[in-house]
């Protein structure tokens, strides 16, 4: 029996786990980090919550004798991906990292290096549009010269701040829903990550259409050493190896 450990939360790793499940003696694990409710479960097993560390994530490699694993977290969850390239390097288990590719460049854009600098280059006044997800609301309140409407899956911690509208809601996203939020709340600046994929890409054309500046928050590296695709069925003849 051939064991894989999917560390996963997105589309990418979703689209992997259906590839794999049924395979003749392939066991396959899909790990959630458990910080969304109700989330998007793959098909075939699946695990919630963290593992400890790149410790943790080791022993757990040890324990159930995993082969292979494969790191299809979210392109920023930075941590996770430091801890499964650590984990691999204590086991010897092979790890394929699993991204999506990011978002075609803009000459329009904005980019940024990090949360910090995208919420200073804010101007005074700004109506901002920010999908950059609910931990990193408490960065852009402190602009309290600026207005934000605040799209996240799952509620923030609360007190929310007087200066952020809090809109609750899950992907895919259309034009049209996008452009009418842009109108109804007189929206001039966008501020996203480069998480790519097409189920949230619809507010940079909306962006685009409407002549919103776009502030884009630049993905952090791979690991060093780590291998990657962005194509779910490459991952999974990886897997079977």
């Amino acid at each position: 029996m051939r064991r894989v450990l999917i560390l996963g939360g997105t589309a990418e790793a979703r689209a992997l786990a259906a590839l794999l499940a049924g395979v003749p003696g392939l066991r396959v694990v899909s790990s959630l980090a458990g910080r969304v409710t109700d989330p998007r479960l793959p098909e075939g097993e699946v695990r919630i919550g963290g593992f400890g560390g790149a410790d943790g994530l080791a022993a757990w490699l040890r324990e159930h004798r995993v082969d292979r694993f494969v790191d299809a977290t979210h392109p920023f969850a930075e941590r996770m991906s430091a801890s499964a390239a650590r984990a691999s390097a204590l086991t010897g288990v092979p790890l394929l990292a699993l991204r999506r590719p990011g978002w075609d460049a803009d000459d329009g854009w904005q980019r940024v290096s990090s949360l910090p600098e995208a919420a200073a280059s804010l101007p005074p006044g700004a109506r901002v549009f920010l999908t950059t997800g609910r931990r990193s609301i408490p960065v852009f309140a402190e602009r309290t010269d600026a207005w934000f409407l605040a799209r996240s899956v799952d509620p923030p911690e609360p007190p929310v701040p007087g200066n952020v509208h809090v809109l609750l809601a899950r992907g895919p996203y259309t034009i049209d829903g996008e452009r009418a939020l842009i109108d109804e709340h007189r929206l001039d600046v966008l501020v996203t990550k480069d998480s790519g994929g097409a189920m949230t890409r619809a507010k940079l054309t909306a962006a685009r259409e409407d002549g919103l500046a776009v502030v884009m928050v630049d993905r952090p590296p791979l690991p060093d050493g780590v291998r990657a695709t962005g194509d779910p069925a490459e991952a999974a003849a990886w897997a079977q190896g």
